[in-house]
């Protein structure tokens, strides 16, 4: 029994050793974990799975031998399944989904643990409903629908990527060449519905929107097909978006091309349908297989070169003659992310199970034998294991997130010209469009160029337009406001159907400019007794009743809700016109340069450079000395001559030189102000009114005019708060004129509100009114257009050629231009001048003012610390008054008395000290006398 037991106990070890060898050379991390009691389930020799593929088809063909050649090499690896077999049966679909649905549940009965497919979105919707009841994981490397969601079908994985990315990688593409409509071809099942639904909710984060969605049924004929394409020619949008299945996908290009839909101006983008045809049948015969998609921009999953892709490789090119396609790869990592899970299912210690369901066994569906059906038990274990496989495969990293899909979604750009195809970009789920490799980070400040140039439909290097006018005949229908007033921009020729004015010269001469025809019929909008509100006018283009709106069309907030503007072709605002009166010079003009502010403070400082002048020469200067009043004349006489420059005083001191400077330039700046400001009022001609502009209107009770059918009126209540009753409107430029000459007394206006341009026609005869106050909007007139109409751009281009040629102003002075009235030299209202435009200057001049007094001061104490006189024996004790009064005595002594009496004291100390130094020395007591002598204070030696 002892040596049975060593026996077994080395054999053990042995096959340990065995196993960690294994694992350490294939660099597999390992865990090994003994308990007691514990058995090792035994793996089952053979593993049955099962695939659903259209044979028939390019991809189930290379999917067919994708799948074999990886269930070959599994079986042939020890280092996988540790000697567990892989059974797959294949199952061919024929396009049928009813066909599909019988072989799923033909597979279920051999209890399998896996199903590979099927090949179409469509039969993975309907088998899902199965494998979810069966516990059966589903794995398709071909249904790319987005909706194929984890929540509704939680046994569906998908081991490629979804069309979600796709679409968000052509959503970008359109994005970057700024197109904004395209027109969607698809075929009209799951997979092609949920695909557009998708490339549509891409485009809308752009700006973006599919402008007409063009289905084809599944079972269309070439001629079906055809028709869908004439619709599709007749679309304004020359961008085409093809999502399809490669069986058809040639098919659509080739009739486009019979109907010349692949020449210059059309771009066409597809899916990667169209690179999956490329790399598998482009070899057979490439002139004609390459002849109906030049200029195609079309995708291809990105696969990054690594050696298990180059080693696969040669072994296709062993098995088949068919090119190689990132659908082959996928298939061949589909069964090796199958096969690592199912290692890890058994390690885990998983067995595979099967159980009857009641519900199937009592179902009375009988003839469909549902009976046999069984129910994995183990389904959810094998499901975990296969979303937690980290592994690298022919086609890269293979890892699931958490909403299972792979990680680093990656699309090659490719553009089909020749006999070949060419990669112009990237486009990555981190990166986007890059010109470089996806596991690179781009370096987008370096360039803007995202994409390398394309050779579009046509063999034109030129990026298309995108956009054309529809060649169908209809003409597009112009609405134009029929206006009673200021018919000089819009105005009916009378007994036609023509229009004449500056806005329809202009739109016409930008109509001419574009590089394509576009037939228009003008429509006229409004009773002919009022003007029409074009805000109304601009809400029909949503409804459908316009295309365009031509007109007066001023480009407001609530109106950009409704349409689309092209760029102004003329500035406008709104401005208040009020009457005006010829101001006349009168008695004291003199004093209107200056407001009361600006005299005050002026005034101030003239006194106070006197005072600050004053103070620092007074001392030192004679001039500055005398008598009280004398003193107080010398120095008003001195500050106000120096507004003339014709003081006659000299300065002494260094401190009053530098405020005079420094007050002479002042002077200097506001004489010079006063004189321009004075000329000004009294040569030229004055307009004033007792309106000052928007704010003083707001602040009265006056009614005010406006246009009637203008979007003044709601910015006036809604903007500016002015109530409804002060409002009053006026339809003719005679009703402007009447209304103001009445005034509010008398049932007219105070002022009027209107836009600039109607204003300057208005004033350009009536010299009696004026523009008051400054423009307080700021917008412009443009012409109206659908949402996202590509021809706004193109008329908006055409305005700016039309500026920059000098035709828009020409055409402004041929309509708007009139003789100018006598008054138009006359200037409104000149404003004084106040005192912030001096603030500076007056500031300069007061610190210098303080920091001369401050440094005065300092010298002043300097001086009565070393020479201050003798202080009286004081009768009473105030010490502190006394001193005060000396210091004060000090400051207006004059500086030359001070120097004498400190000289004077200094001989009288000196000759003291020479006497009393002889009396000392025959005592023989000098040295202590001159210490006696140097501690006694000046004065109080006896």
């Amino acid at each position: 029994m002892i040596i049975f037991l060593v026996f077994n106990t080395f054999m053990f070890y042995h096959h340990l050793k065995l196993i960690t060898r294994v694992l350490k050379t294939t660099g597999y991390e390992y865990s090994l974990v003994i308990t007691g009691n514990a058995s090792i389930p035994s793996r089952q020799d053979v593993v049955n799975i099962g695939a659903i593929l259209t044979l028939d088809s390019i991809i189930g063909k290379v999917a067919k031998i994708g799948l074999e050649a990886a269930v070959k090499n599994v079986n042939s690896d020890p280092t996988i399944l540790s000697g567990t077999k892989l059974k797959l049966t294949i199952h061919d679909s024929n396009f049928s989904g009813f066909l599909s649905i019988m072989e799923a549940l033909q597979f279920m009965e051999t209890e399998s643990v896996a199903l590979i497919g099927p090949q179409t979105s469509v039969l993975a919707h309907m088998i899902s409903h199965v494998v979810n009841k069966l516990q059966v994981p589903l794995l398709s490397f071909t249904a790319t629908d987005p909706t194929l969601s984890s929540l509704q079908y939680p046994f569906f994985v998908r081991t490629t990527h979804s069309d979600a990315f796709q679409m968000a990688a052509i959503a970008d593409i359109m994005d970057y060449y700024d197109w904004r409509q395209v027109v969607a071809i698809y075929i009209d099942d799951d997979h092609g519905r949920n695909g557009i639904t998708s490339l549509a909710d891409q485009l809308a984060a752009k700006r973006c929107k599919i402008s007409h969605k063009a289905p084809i049924r599944p079972e269309a004929t070439r001629e079906d097909i055809r028709e869908v394409l004439l619709e599709v020619a007749l679309m304004e949008s020359r961008v085409v978006v093809v999502h399809t299945y490669a069986s058809w996908g040639l098919d659509i290009l080739e009739i486009a091309q019979d109907l010349h839909m692949m020449d210059s101006g059309y771009v066409w983008i597809t899916t990667n349908w169209l690179s999956t045809d490329i790399d598998i049948s482009s070899s057979e015969n490439p002139t004609q297989f390459f002849s109906a998609m030049q200029g195609v921009i079309t995708l291809r999953s990105y696969i990054k070169d690594s050696q298990l892709k180059r080693k696969f490789e040669t072994e296709w090119e062993s098995m088949t003659t068919l090119g190689l396609s990132t659908y082959s790869l996928y298939a061949y990592d589909t069964i090796w992310l199958l096969a690592r899970a199912l290692d890890s299912f058994f390690n885990q210690g998983g067995s595979i199970s099967f159980s009857k369901d009641p519900d199937l066994k009592d179902s009375r569906a009988g003839f469909l034998n549902l009976d046999s059906l069984s129910i994995f038990n183990e389904g959810n274990l094998l499901l975990k294991n296969i979303l937690q496989v980290k592994m690298n495969g022919t086609t890269g990293p293979i890892e699931f997130t958490s909403d299972r899909n792979l990680i680093s979604p990656a699309f090659e750009v490719i553009n089909v010209i020749g006999t070949g195809f060419r990669r112009v970009g990237y486009w990555s789920n981190s990166s986007r469009l890059s010109t470089t490799l996806p596991e690179t980070v781009p370096n987008r400040t370096n360039s803007s160029e995202l994409l390398y140039s394309v050779i579009w439909p046509g063999e034109t290097v030129k990026k298309p337009r995108g956009w054309v006018f529809p060649h169908n005949g209809i003409q597009l229908k112009v609405g134009v406001p029929k206006r009673v007033s200021f018919k000089e921009f819009v105005e009916e020729v009378k007994g036609t159907d023509l229009y004449s004015g500056y806005c329809i010269d202009v739109f016409t001469s930008a109509v001419n400019l574009l590089p394509y025809a576009v037939p228009y019929k003008f429509y006229s909008y409004g009773d002919g007794y009022h003007d029409p509100s074009v805000t109304h006018l601009v809400s029909l283009i949503n409804a459908g009743v316009y295309d365009a709106v031509v007109g007066d069309v001023a480009i407001i907030t609530n109106r950009t809700r409704m349409a689309d503007f092209t760029q102004p072709y003329t500035e406008s605002g709104l401005v208040v016109v009020a009457p005006v009166r010829r101001q006349n010079s009168g008695t004291w003009a003199f004093l209107r340069p200056f407001n009361a502010k600006l005299w005050c403070v002026t005034g101030i400082f003239f006194l106070a450079v006197g005072a600050v002048v004053w103070i620092l020469e007074h001392r030192i200067n004679d001039e500055f000395r005398g008598p009280p009043k004398q003193q107080i004349i010398t120095t008003l006489w001195f500050s106000f001559s120096t507004l003339y420059f014709s003081h006659k005083q000299n300065m002494m001191s260094t401190l009053g030189r530098i405020v005079l400077i420094m007050w002479l330039f002042v002077v200097l700046i506001i004489s010079s102000s006063y004189t321009a400001s004075l000329t000004s009022i009294l040569t030229v001609q004055k307009l004033s009114s007792p309106i000052e502009g928007i704010h003083g209107l707001i602040s009265s009770k006056d009614p005010i005019g406006y246009q009637q059918g203008s979007f003044v009126r709601n910015y006036l209540v809604e903007e500016l708060g002015i109530s409804e009753t002060r409002l009053v409107p006026l339809d003719l430029p005679e009703d402007y004129e009447k209304a103001l000459k009445d005034g509010p007394n008398n049932g007219g206006v105070a002022a009027v509100v209107d836009e600039r341009p109607y204003i300057e026609l208005f004033l350009s005869t009536r010299c009696q009114f004026s523009i008051v106050g400054p423009e307080f909007t700021k917008n412009g007139w443009g012409f109206a257009f659908p949402r996202d109409s590509p021809l706004a751009v193109d008329i908006s281009t055409a305005i700016l050629k039309l500026s920059e040629t000098g035709e828009l102003q020409r055409i402004h002075d041929k309509w708007l231009i009139r003789s100018a009235c006598s008054s138009q030299g006359a200037k409104f209202a000149v404003d004084r001048l106040e005192l912030k435009s001096f603030k500076g200057l007056f500031v300069i001049c007061g610190l210098a003012c303080f920091l001369a007094l401050l440094i005065y001061l300092g010298l002043i104490i300097h001086q009565y610390t070393k020479h201050k006189p003798h202080l009286p024996e004081p009768s009473r004790p105030s010490p502190k008054s006394g001193r005060l009064k000396t210091f004060i005595s000090f400051v207006d002594e004059k500086q030359e008395s001070v120097k004498a009496r400190s000289q004077k004291r200094l001989k009288e100390a000196t000759s003291r000290a020479s006497v009393d130094g002889n009396d000392l020395s025959v005592n023989g007591f000098r040295s202590t006398r001159r210490e006696s002598l140097s501690d006694t204070p000046d004065g109080d030696r006896s």
